[in-house]
């Protein structure tokens, strides 16, 4: 909750144009990290003063003296600076000590962002003394909105929602790739609002042939109707047989859990939260987050105890046939898994 408290604040500050002395940004997720920063340069420092107004170092490359001369120099015609100290995990101790000095009382009219890359260990003495974001990379349920704002932000258009779905259907939660996507959506729509359309025309898939639409026929039993999708799934960025099994395995679970739930007495409001904490813990469901919760709480009459564990039988040895040397092509073996999951349970049942 502190590191949405974190960004909220900050996202308030860039339309106010009001900022915080001293951020320090930390967090696994470069790309958010970079975007943020490249928003905080733009608000706060006007692009005509920016050559005299900005300024970006890397902490290897700074000693104590000229560090503190950065942050003395009054800004040039304009409100505030900016410094930007990239790599501030690695200052030399001289310069640490000219920083700490510096926290106790920051210039009214320095903007300083302390950057550090993924996989530093945030340092608790930074957090505390100056306000601290943390990029950690984007939940399942986060990057519908992220889409919807880096269109409006960035690149100053609009998304339909059905848009959005069919986008993260078809490139998941890669911000760099999905950005790569909006902007030539952007291109493609000349100012119109993003939509279905679009994502079609552009990214190459439509509605009724999405990762999501596979696992859909699968959930109704549907070998048939899945089997006839296999190519166009196959077709799409980032979709291969793993990330097919991996989406399938989330979604067995998922109907495990909440079948047994049901079972238990668990009401549905209960059983759409424990499907959304499921996802929270790093499940791959191959589709949005809200698309798969109703596809699974939907689905749940349609399957025994007994399809779910033979199903769970068959992903496993699918997944152990993924990791051995490969006898047959990602078609054939989703092919024959589809089978199973559709036709083998049933047919045992009969």
């Amino acid at each position: 909750m502190a590191a949405a408290h974190a960004h909220r604040d900050l996202r308030k500050a860039l339309q106010n144009r009001s900022f915080e002395p001293v951020y320090y940004f930390h967090g696994d997720d470069e790309f958010l990290k970079d975007e943020l920063l490249r928003e905080v340069i733009e608000a706060a420092v006007d692009p005509a003063t920016r050559d005299f107004n900005l300024d970006l170092r890397r902490g290897v490359d700074v000693d104590a003296e000229s560090f503190l001369s950065l942050l003395s120099t009054p800004p040039m015609l304009a409100e505030r600076r900016v410094v930007v100290l990239r790599d501030a995990h690695m200052l030399r101790k001289d310069v640490r000590a000219a920083l700490d000095q510096y926290l106790r009382s920051p210039a009214h009219d320095v903007l300083l962002v302390l950057v550090v890359p993924a996989g530093a260990k945030p340092d608790s003495a930074l957090s505390a003394a100056t306000t601290a974001v943390d990029f950690e990379p984007l939940t399942g349920d986060r990057v519908p909105r992220w889409i919807v704002h880096h269109a409006t932000t960035a690149l100053k258009t609009t998304i339909t929602p059905s848009a959005v779905d069919l986008l993260v259907s078809a490139v998941g939660n890669d911000l760099p790739q999905l950005a790569a996507e909006l902007d030539k959506l952007a291109s493609y729509a000349n100012g119109d609002p993003i939509d279905e359309d679009a994502v079609a025309a552009i990214v190459g898939v439509r509605r009724g042939e999405t990762l999501g639409d596979l696992l859909d026929r699968i959930l109704a039993h549907d070998a048939p109707g899945a089997l006839a999708m296999i190519d166009h799934v196959l077709a799409q960025p980032k979709v291969n047989a793993v990330t097919i099994v991996m989406a399938l395995t989330t979604q067995t679970l998922a109907l495990t859990w909440a079948r047994a739930a049901r079972d238990r007495g668990v009401p549905v409001a209960g059983i759409d939260k424990g499907l959304y904490s499921l996802l929270k813990e790093g499940a791959y469901p191959g589709r949005p987050w809200g698309e798969a919760v109703r596809s699974w709480a939907g689905a749940l009459s349609g399957w025994t105890h007994a399809e779910l564990e033979a199903a769970i039988s068959a992903l496993l040895a699918a997944d152990f046939a993924l990791k051995e040397s490969r006898l047959s092509s990602d078609e054939q073996m989703i092919s024959s898994l589809i089978l199973t999951l559709c036709g083998a349970p049933r047919r045992a049942a009969a």
